[in-house]
């Protein structure tokens, strides 16, 4: 059975219920309502990026990984390409970066997507709780913006 490609795979990861962590899961949720009627797009969000993930990844075109980030400003939104890197020793293997899953995906499946961005959004807070930092807050409709351009620029280069 041969495994349709997605153009676009929005791969989002975190946890809704400890602050700033949950942006991820949250871009998610707006991508899906966004992109809704893209047949090309996908969006997956789950607390954690894991090995299983390495099939979803290995068929897509290209990937958008969204995830928040204890190491930039509260509120700041940064993109940048990826590239593929090898497992670290010792590195916990159910939870792995972005750059550690292209280089799985590629490992187990042959295959990875063309290319491939992470998305971060700067966390103020990840104490628990289901409410966003005010830095978060603000940061909200850059990111928003920044994910629909990404996914906008990658589904017009397949």
């Amino acid at each position: 059975m041969e495994i349709t490609k997605a153009r676009c795979l929005i791969l989002a990861c975190g946890n809704t219920l400890r602050g700033d962590d949950g942006i991820g899961p949250w871009l998610a949720s707006w991508a899906e309502e966004r992109f809704g009627g893209e047949a090309g797009v996908r969006v997956i969000a789950s607390h954690q990026w894991s090995p299983d993930m390495a099939e979803d990844i290995a068929s897509a075109e290209t990937v958008l990984f969204v995830d928040c980030s204890l190491n930039q400003a509260p509120g700041e939104v940064l993109l940048r390409e990826l590239a593929p890197a090898p497992l670290r020793p010792g590195l916990v293997t159910h939870h792995l970066g972005a750059p550690e899953l292209l280089h799985t995906a590629q490992e187990l499946f042959g295959s990875r997507p063309r290319r491939a961005f992470l998305l971060t959004v700067g966390a103020g807070s990840i104490e628990l709780g289901e409410e966003f930092s005010d830095a978060v807050k603000a940061a909200q409709p850059e990111a928003c913006a920044k994910v629909e351009e990404t996914v906008v620029r990658l589904l017009a280069e397949s």
